[in-house]
């Protein structure tokens, strides 16, 4: 069978374009890693959106990547919180990876994603978010957190 019999090729060769930039900006060849980074932060981002935004979010995504954006999806329960550590717990967990580990990774995926969405697409959705988990998104002022002082951490639930 030719690729062009293959109604899922053109969905399975975007969803390895995507992959393959995500891999190339977390600086590895270990596809399964970037995969399971690249999860968890379509979960976590996807998570602590409305529905409608997330449903916008995902129409930018290849199919396949939809696919894993809406896997175990609860909307009924959602947005989650918006506190930065609620947010690399989260990620840490799904990744694999601690949460020192998920400051610097998180931001690695977006910058990806943000060159592969519409433009402005990932700005928008950062804009929902309060200023410090927009900073964690962003690779911005990546340091010690104090949640605690910060009136754009409380949450949105």
């Amino acid at each position: 069978m030719s690729n062009s019999d293959d109604p899922f090729a053109h969905a399975v060769h975007t969803a390895h374009v995507w992959l393959r930039r995500i891999t190339d900006d977390l600086a590895t060849e270990d596809r399964a890693f970037a995969h399971r980074v690249t999860r968890a932060w379509l979960h976590t981002v996807r998570d602590r959106l409305e529905i409608g935004d997330a449903v916008h979010l995902s129409a930018q995504l290849p199919e396949l990547l939809r696919g894993i954006f809406f896997e175990g999806w609860k909307p009924a329960k959602v947005p989650v919180s918006h506190r930065v550590s609620e947010f690399l717990e989260q990620f840490a967990a799904e990744a694999g990876v601690t949460e020192d580990e998920a400051v610097g990774l998180a931001w690695l995926v977006t910058d990806a994603l943000r060159d592969l969405c519409s433009p402005g697409q990932l700005d928008r959705v950062a804009a929902l978010f309060p200023a410090d988990l927009r900073n964690v998104l962003f690779g911005v002022n990546t340091g010690p957190f104090d949640e605690q002082n910060n009136e754009d951490t409380v949450d949105k639930v």
